[in-house]
């Protein structure tokens, strides 16, 4: 059915959309013809819409939608109703069967990626854990810091642009650690997808340019590692996780460094050569506090 939206006064939750133009602008409907749902009551569109709007409701399951009254919802999408929770259920399966919703994403990412190409040139990789509270599976437990537990859980690994905004996210049911993530799944991704890598003649002219640019916390300290990705001309920055000593005072001299917010800072900092697990010169910086 087609949306038909009609007058209306004191609609509930009606101020998501106010994120309608920014949801449109990030692409949110493009190319979701292709997504695998048979022709029914309510298409691709209005449900993409309602999951979204869901978000922004700060509804964290489908199940939150029993205490929601599905006329008012409906008015938000320009339909008489919104589907009760068994049909969303069976749309969101139907969704998810295939590689079809898996390419749609990939596809989004990839336009977000060119339409900041200069963000997309240093990646922030950052993993969470999910706990699941369902009981159709035994996951395995992780440690959950915030509730100091070990709940089952998955491991979601995301891929972040320079200002923070999200390019896509990898989940592992059984988490292999980020060091076999990144370069399992993530890396090949990247190397496909981000634009405005320098060609093979480039690189081969130049010994020091590199693809792109990834930061991660200590999770990815690996000497063996930070080699391997200089092999495949990919730049990183993390934290040493054995720092040995600390530096004498008098190497640190203050700096001006510039935030991504374009606010200037001093600093005091000192920088050295180090050669990381005798496999890698690498630079160390170090800030003095």
């Amino acid at each position: 059915m087609l949306p038909q939206f009609q007058l209306a006064v004191d609609v509930p939750r009606g101020g998501v959309l106010f994120a309608l133009p920014a949801l449109l602008a990030v692409g949110l409907l493009e190319g979701a013809e292709g997504l695998p749902l048979p022709p029914g009551y309510y298409g691709i569109d209005s449900l993409l819409m309602l999951i979204a709007f869901m978000a922004l409701a700060r509804l964290e399951s489908v199940e939150s939608l029993r205490t929601c009254a599905p006329g008012e919802w409906g008015k938000l999408l320009g339909l008489d109703r919104i589907p009760e929770v068994r049909t969303l259920r069976e749309k969101i399966q139907l969704l998810s069967q295939g590689d079809q919703a898996e390419k749609w994403s990939a596809d989004l990412c990839r336009r977000w990626m060119e339409a900041a190409p200069t963000e997309a040139g240093i990646l922030y990789i950052d993993a969470h854990v999910r706990v699941y509270y369902g009981e159709q599976t035994k996951l395995p437990r992780h440690y959950i810091a915030r509730q100091r537990l070990c709940q089952r859980a998955t491991a979601d690994y995301w891929v972040n642009a320079i200002d923070g905004q999200p390019f896509f996210r990898v989940t592992q049911a059984v988490d292999p650690g980020l060091i076999k993530v990144l370069e399992g799944e993530i890396l090949p991704r990247l190397e496909r997808d981000i634009p405005g890598q320098p060609s093979a003649e480039v690189l081969a002219a130049e010994p020091l340019r590199h693809r792109f640019t990834l930061v991660f916390d200590r999770e990815g300290y690996s000497p063996e590692l930070f080699k391997r990705l200089k092999v495949r001309r990919i730049a990183c920055l993390s934290y040493r996780k054995y720092p040995g000593d600390d530096w004498s005072a008098e190497e640190f001299v203050d700096g001006t460094v510039e935030l991504r917010s374009g606010e200037r800072v001093r600093m005091p900092l000192a920088e050295r050569g180090t050669l990381l697990g005798g496999v890698l010169w690498v630079r160390e910086i170090r800030k003095l506090c």
